[in-house]
């Protein structure tokens, strides 16, 4: 159970990994949204409006005060002249009511009250569109960035999805299938999240925040260097406490993924824990993993928790800069460090510039780990998509026309490691419409052999050639299209049995796949279920036995009409009634057809043309079952030792007392 502990850990610590290689990483991102540049634009456009109504904002409020509220009227400080978003300020309009003589003396006060009123309730409704208008260009914004980084991840994930499809199987047997799936699930989601918010939060915060330094510079810079003094300690803050959190978090991404791996290897191993009687024992192994996850989770939420108050408690160190330095100037009625005086507007503008400032520092704080996630995540999506396929067409590869069926090993040799041989300097040929047997112990090398015909693999060493063509020079898709291939391990699809069937020839009639059916006696049990050819089964063919799944494999293989067959019998698992159908479709099946069978069965071997004994990479013997027993070789060995009893077995009833006839040195065909 431990080792599918380490595996989770692996898997999840790579979730919150730093990046590597930032440039190289966010060029790649670069290229895909190249493709949706229009998209990017739109972003971009909304959210420099966006910013501009945001910062614009405390400008008016400012102004407001100071045109329409002068500080004379609060008893201290200057009118300041500053009123470019009215065309009538209080000044204005008190020298124009008092030049206005149609309007009587004793209602100039109330005129002028009435005016100011008037003029402040247009900077009132200035400031709430400006309002209205930012939220809205921030939801469209983030509507825009939503369908550009959806867009970016659909195509990403379908060169993902196209490049597994392409690697070679050497790659899945060297790599893990579930690491493999992060990278189009988990590492997308990663993506996805920071695509679709943490990105437009980023970028518009870093935006508004150097918007607001530049307004506050123009307005005053000994004043707005006091307001920021407490920046720098503010990204200090943010810095200490993230990667604190990222460290945490961590921690709490490993612990659950010794949860998830510990829970997921109970279940499947249920039966062997209470076998023997471990009940108690994984109950308190998950007891521990959990209760370490707990504490990790806690200790990721303490400095995650911690930052946002660390920011809050600076954030009002700085306001009250704002207010202690800007009020004793206004009050004082005197210039800030030799420049212009500060008006009461410019105080409650910087007021509103200083908080909006903390709010964009805070948020990208939190939202940067997912940031750093998401580029590390991008790594190991495009290591993927740059991992060479092993088995690609050459240049100039030219369409295989439809084939006899010879087949010729010239010489070959073969590895799955350099330096670790699996066929060394195999040579045989196949006519068209024979029979090959390839018998052997484990590891000898038979599904190797199997395997470089249809360019699964290719050799190391000599040629695979099909009516004299080498393999390696004909495309892989008009190659496989004439090779049929039935497996031992026998995948169906969560689909119609119709669909499974119809996978061998996607532009099959459905007669012809109830025809293919038929041919191999499929159809007696597919009639049977629910809906017939219709019924839907579950995942890997749940709800039939291995020799039905074995059947419509068959029935699938004989849809192709394929001129070469590739057979791994797989009838050890099945009783004796399906095996004889699963046998009887075999011989159907191989009818006119070059084949090349890993035998299990006596059966098949006693039909072949040619068996072939393989030991340690090589064909040690080769002839008829006759031929091959008259010797008295490693075949015959292997024949003792292990067909010998199916033999007894099959010949068993013709004695009519029930017991297994004498065998014979060298029985007949």
């Amino acid at each position: 159970m431990m080792g599918g502990m380490d595996g989770g850990r692996r898997l999840f610590e790579r979730e919150v990994l730093k990046p590597k290689n930032l440039g190289a990483t966010l060029g790649r991102f670069a290229q895909y949204f190249s493709h949706y540049w229009i998209g990017l634009v739109v972003v971009m456009g909304l959210i420099i409006i966006s910013t501009w109504a945001q910062v614009t904002s405390p400008d008016i409020i400012g102004q407001a005060f100071d045109c329409y509220l002068p500080a004379q009227t609060f008893g201290f400080g200057e009118q300041v002249d500053n009123c470019w978003f009215t065309d009538e300020d209080a000044n204005a309009i008190t020298a124009r009511i008092a030049a206005d003589a149609s309007i009587p003396q004793d209602q100039k006060a109330a005129a002028e009250t009435n005016a100011k009123i008037a003029g402040l309730g247009q900077m009132v409704l200035l400031l709430l569109s400006l309002y209205v208008a930012g939220a809205v260009l921030q939801g469209a914004a983030f509507l825009a960035m939503s369908w550009t980084g959806h867009s970016v991840l659909r195509r990403m994930r379908r060169d993902l999805f196209r490049q597994m499809q392409q690697l070679s199987l050497g790659y899945y047997a060297e790599n893990e299938v579930g690491n493999l799936m992060s990278r189009i699930t988990s590492d997308t989601d990663t993506i996805q999240q920071v695509f679709s918010f943490a990105l437009l939060s980023v970028v518009s915060g870093f935006l508004l925040m150097g918007w607001i330094i530049v307004n506050m510079l123009q307005a005053n810079v000994p004043y707005t260097l006091l307001s920021l003094a407490v920046a720098p300690f503010m990204f200090i803050a943010s810095l200490y406490f993230s990667g604190q959190a990222r460290t945490a978090f961590r921690k709490s991404r490993q612990q659950m993924g010794s949860v998830n791996a510990g829970l997921q290897e109970s279940i499947a191993g249920v039966r062997e824990v209470q076998a023997f009687n471990r009940e108690e024992e994984s109950i308190d192994q998950f007891r521990r993993t959990n209760a370490a996850n707990r504490d990790a989770n806690i200790r990721a939420a303490t400095f995650t928790s911690a930052l946002t108050p660390v920011l809050d408690a600076l954030g009002y160190v700085a306001l009250g800069i704002v207010v202690a330095v800007g009020g004793l100037s206004v009050m004082r009625n005197e210039p800030l460090l030799g420049t212009s005086i500060i008006s009461l507007g410019t105080v409650f503008a910087f007021l509103q510039y200083v908080q909006r400032f903390n709010q964009p520092l805070q948020q990208i704080a939190m939202l940067w780990t997912n940031v750093q996630s998401a580029i590390a995540g991008g790594e190991r999506i495009f290591g993927l998509l740059d991992t060479p396929a092993d088995i690609v067409n050459k240049p100039g590869a030219t369409e295989l026309a439809q084939i006899n069926g010879d087949v010729e090993f010239v010489g070959v040799q073969a590895e799955y490691k350099q330096g670790e041989p699996v066929l060394k300097g195999v040579d045989f040929s196949a006519k068209a419409g024979q029979m090959i047997a390839i018998v052997g112990p484990t590891g000898a090398g038979k599904t190797t052999i199997i395997n470089l015909i249809p360019r699964f693999y290719d050799v190391t060493g000599g040629s695979v050639k099909i009516d004299g063509t080498d393999v390696r020079d004909v495309t892989l898709e008009s190659l496989r299209s004439q090779i049929g291939i039935v497996l031992q391990d026998t995948f169906l699809f969560s689909d119609t049995v119709m669909n499974n069937i119809r996978y061998g020839r996607i532009d099959a009639t459905d007669e012809e796949v109830i025809e293919a059916a038929k041919l191999v006696s499929a159809d007696s049990f597919i009639e049977k279920l629910p809906q017939g050819f219709q019924t839907v089964l579950g995942e890997r063919g749940s709800g039939l036995s291995q020799g039905q799944r074995q059947l419509i494999a068959i029935a699938r293989v004989a849809l192709m009409k394929p001129q070469i067959l590739i057979l791994d019998e797989a009838t050890s698992s099945v009783d004796t009634r399906t095996e004889r159908l699963i046998q009887k479709a075999f011989e159907k099946l191989l009818e006119g057809r070059t084949s090349f069978v890993i035998a299990h069965r006596l059966s098949t071997i006693r039909n072949a043309d040619l068996v072939m004994m393989l030991k340690d990479g090589e064909i040690i013997e080769r002839g008829t079952h006759r031929e091959l027993l008259a010797k008295q070789g490693e075949y015959y060995k292997l024949y003792m030792s292990q067909f010998r009893y199916q033999e007894e077995t099959e010949t068993a009833p013709a004695n009519g007392n029930g017991t297994a006839p004498k065998l014979q040195t060298v029985p007949g065909d």
